[in-house]
């Protein structure tokens, strides 16, 4: 039996995705849930299982290729003869002997359902909602320059003559979507130079952090704080802890529960801003963001207000690892109320990080270093005591949020890590 396999629906917003890469080719067996591809979408990269267990036998999308969620893009053949036949060349044999006409498959356009123009051009029923939405006629659809295969007008082609609409010459003159690559290479040639096309989550990324800029007036606040206690009870927990809970204690949990705990005491910190309305959350999705293989991804912990310290941890260390290995789903990565990025890990004390839309902060976790400063005690007696320290910034959105409250907020994660209650955590 033949076996379709499909363009995954990833998500709720999510209405096509880009073929990165085929990890198999056809004549080659996959088991089921087998990773057989590579898809990049709009949020961010991921892995796809095959379907069933078989042998690859048409691969219909190629690689770099972007098609409408549900379009066929493989074939996979369930048939324990073609799994016997297997390995063999591109052109898979499905049994020895006399020839035996292939099972039939449904066919259907790989880059999915379209729809004619008056022009004659075709165009997805995604790009036509655009253009209806966009006020855009066939007669300037028809000009607009397409990436795709044959010259097909992908949704980003469209996006991007949006942006540069207003100023543009009449239709029948719009400017390609994207820069000649031969144009590069002459204006940057080799070898003193290395011109690199940004893939689909760098686009997105960049485009997100411009706009965020755009949008929010940004401003920082920076405190320190003293991990000491932290620090020595990690220090001493570490072991029995890897060894109840099979993965490492890390600092993130701490801070995550601190931030949790400031959130409900200032809950105007976790809402956002649509024009003159201000929309506070009444649950807690963190944002954290993690270096995976194609750049920084912030994946979101739902409902971090319900989850112990425990639940966080365990949360943490899920989608970190998920994220790093290709496993995170486009939801997963939406949502979020407030985000949190730990640049320390790299060594940085300090950073200015940028908000995340439409949230109206974020919080960065400088490294924790130990260094000479001034303690007082409860006599208040003053001396120089080594302590580990760390700098905690605040980026927040100025339109909301002013320096009284923002500063009361941070000052507060910083009381919950210095004064954290670790009773019930061993």
């Amino acid at each position: 039996m033949h076996v379709e396999v499909v363009m995954p629906k990833m998500g709720e917003s999510i209405q096509e995705g880009k073929i990165l890469r085929w990890l198999k080719k056809p004549g080659d067996k996959i088991a089921k849930d087998e990773t057989i591809l590579e898809i990049s979408t709009d949020k961010v990269d991921s892995e796809i299982p095959s379907p069933s267990s078989g042998v690859l036998v048409k691969i219909i999308v190629p690689e770099g290729e972007t098609v409408e969620v549900g379009t066929v893009i493989a074939v996979v053949d369930t048939d324990e003869r073609a799994q016997a036949a297997s390995p063999a060349a591109p052109e898979l044999k499905l049994a020895h002997g006399a020839p035996q006409a292939p099972e039939p498959v449904a066919t259907q356009d790989v880059r999915g359902p379209r729809m004619p123009s008056e022009g004659g051009r075709f165009f997805s029923p995604l790009v036509r909602t655009i253009a209806h939405k966009e006020g855009i006629a066939h007669r300037e659809l028809e000009s607009i320059t397409g990436s795709g295969a044959n010259g097909r007008l992908r949704k980003t082609d469209l996006l991007e003559y949006l942006k540069t609409r207003a100023s543009a010459p009449a239709p029948g003159g719009a400017a390609p979507a994207t820069v000649d690559m031969a144009e590069m290479l002459k204006k940057y040639p080799a070898p003193r130079y290395e011109v690199r096309v940004m893939d689909n989550v760098q686009k997105k990324m960049a485009e997100h952090m411009v706009k965020s800029v755009q949008t929010s007036p940004h401003v920082g606040a920076i405190s320190e704080c003293d991990l000491s206690r932290i620090v020595a009870y990690r220090v001493n927990a570490a072991s029995a802890f890897e060894k109840s809970q099979g993965f490492k204690l890390t600092y993130t949990p701490f801070f995550f529960d601190a931030t949790v705990r400031a959130l409900k005491e200032f809950p105007l910190i976790n809402s956002s801003v649509e024009a003159d309305k201000v929309i506070v959350k009444k649950f807690i999705n963190l944002g954290m963001a993690v270096a995976s293989p194609t750049g920084l991804i912030v994946p979101v912990i739902k409902n971090a207000e319900e989850k112990s310290f425990l639940g966080l941890a365990r949360a943490i260390n899920d989608i970190a690892l998920r994220t790093r290995n290709k496993k995170l789903m486009p939801d997963e990565i939406m949502g979020g109320t407030f985000s949190i990025t730990n640049y320390g890990v790299f060594g940085n004390i300090i950073g200015t990080p940028i908000i995340s839309q439409p949230q109206v902060a974020i919080l960065g976790i400088g490294a924790i270093t130990k260094r000479p400063v001034v303690v007082t005690d409860e006599q208040g007696n003053d001396s120089i005591a080594i302590r580990s320290m760390c700098y905690l910034t605040l980026s927040f959105d100025h339109r909301l949020i002013d320096g009284a409250l923002g500063g009361q907020f941070l000052e507060a994660i910083v009381k919950n890590l210095e004064e954290f209650d670790f009773e019930g955590l061993s």
